[in-house]
């Protein structure tokens, strides 16, 4: 109760704080010191094809997140990244922060800690409450939702809104030590090219409104200034130079108390990428990789992440109705059964590895047998 009216007061102006600045190199690195390698996946359990499914009451599943974690510990994962949605907030405040307790009490039972994503500018760009829609068959994240979306993303007012979530879901956790990391807005200006870009269904000129947004949403985040680091993730600039960025990368580099960056790619380019980020003297995690087609796995990896202290989160956990075994040329490419080769994803939905070899390395490098 004391934690929501501090929420509710500083969500309501009745009290203040003077913006935080970025953590400074000694503060960062002495922290990440302490958290030991930090590696899991991203996480959605395998019932909900989106966050809104995951976390609305009536689809809540603290049955197969419970499951679901265990098997993740078991392979020595000590950390999963979860994205949350603002509509939930809107919806019902207590509700949606009384749903993240449940959710982190289970996974602090399980040794795992959690980085909470608070926007997500990837696939539908127009969330809807209520039943979410079956996954179209076969298809890649056919049901996973933009947060805030295309009609809110364009209104400046609309924006503005957003601010008591941020701070009200920021406030309520700052001093939780089950949450790790916050991540402020996954893959902001993403367009969506494959998907819904194509269809028409993005705005032009995403990327303008995705910056203003972001520039926002830092600032409500320092005046919360909670206890854990803050940061962006680096997207776009795989293969660039750090004075090559995007304006939204240099942004998330510039501003991120440690730096995010997601890399699908082989092992050389993944490592050139981790070398050149590391300039930064900040620590380094990774916040999506792994892509079985393109070159990304754990066994070619996880090893350059180990060597140079990288934080590392793959993409996808359990086969679900995410369905991202699937490639994300399955909105062009018709297929009709499980590909020979998974894109994403580790276990199948009984827990049983997709590849027993993978699965036996992740504990060996996780020093789990």
């Amino acid at each position: 109760m004391r934690n929501l009216l501090l929420t509710l007061l500083f969500v309501f102006g009745l009290i203040g704080s003077g913006q935080a600045q970025r953590w400074s190199e000694k503060k960062i690195n002495k922290w990440y010191k302490k958290q030991g390698w930090l590696v899991g996946a991203n996480f959605a359990p395998s019932t909900a094809i989106n966050q809104l499914e995951m976390w609305q009451a009536d689809t809540f599943d603290p049955e197969t997140i419970d499951r679901e974690l265990g098997w993740a510990a078991d392979l020595g994962f000590n950390t999963m990244r979860v994205f949350l949605h603002h509509m939930l907030w809107e919806q019902d405040a207590q509700g949606f922060i009384n749903r993240i307790e449940q959710y982190l009490e289970i996974a602090d039972q399980h040794g795992i800690k959690t980085m909470l994503v608070l926007l997500d500018d990837v696939w539908h760009p127009y969330p809807q409450f209520g039943k979410q829609p079956e996954p179209q068959p076969h298809v890649h994240n056919s049901g996973w939702v933009q947060s805030p979306g295309h009609e809110v993303l364009i209104d400046s007012k609309k924006c503005d809104a957003l601010e008591p979530y941020i701070k009200g879901i920021m406030t309520h956790f700052k001093n939780d030590k089950r949450v790790v990391i916050w991540d402020i807005y996954n893959e902001p200006g993403n367009t969506n090219g494959g998907s819904y870009g194509k269809q028409g269904m993005e705005p032009e000129n995403k990327s303008k409104y995705s910056l203003d947004l972001l520039k926002k949403v830092h600032r409500w985040a320092r005046e919360v200034n909670p206890s854990q680091p803050i940061c962006i993730d680096v997207w776009t600039s795989i293969h660039k130079e750090l004075d090559q960025m995007s304006a939204i990368d240099a942004f998330a580099y510039q501003n991120s108390d440690l730096i995010n960056f997601h890399c699908y790619a082989d092992a050389k380019t993944t490592e050139k990428q981790v070398k050149r980020l590391a300039l930064s003297n900040r620590p380094l995690v990774c916040t999506e990789y792994m892509a079985r087609t393109v070159g990304s796995t754990f066994q070619d990896i996880l090893p350059i992440f180990k060597k140079y202290n990288v934080a590392a989160y793959n993409w996808g956990f359990v086969n679900g109705k995410s369905q991202t075994i699937y490639p994300w040329d399955s909105w062009d490419k018709s297929y009709t059964a499980e590909p020979e080769l998974w894109f994403h994803d580790v276990l199948r939905i009984d827990g049983l590895p997709y590849i027993k070899e993978e699965t036996e390395f992740i504990k060996q490098i996780m020093d789990k047998k």
